[in-house]
């Protein structure tokens, strides 16, 4: 699935990844290839994306997910490396 991580200053990250972990406004929260539509607000928290590369984390200060046909736009406010 193709996840796509942009901020008002920039594009953090645009590629395919296997999973997703985000800081949901209610805790965190995994999405899968093929999950259901989702828009949900994110907290301040990890947000952990695998790809073919390994692991990535990345800081997130609040924000939305949005998942549709296997395509995850995240819109944060600011994403800390």
């Amino acid at each position: 699935m193709h996840l796509e991580i942009i901020t008002p200053d920039q594009k953090v990250f645009d590629g395919e990844v296997e999973s997703a972990t985000f800081p949901g406004s209610d805790g965190s929260f995994q999405i899968l290839n093929d999950h259901a539509p989702l828009i949900s607000s994110l907290a301040k928290g990890d947000l952990i994306y695998v790809n073919n590369e390994g692991t990535h984390n990345l800081v997130v200060d609040g924000g939305v997910v949005e998942v549709l046909n296997n395509k995850i736009i995240v819109l944060a406010e600011a994403v800390i490396n």
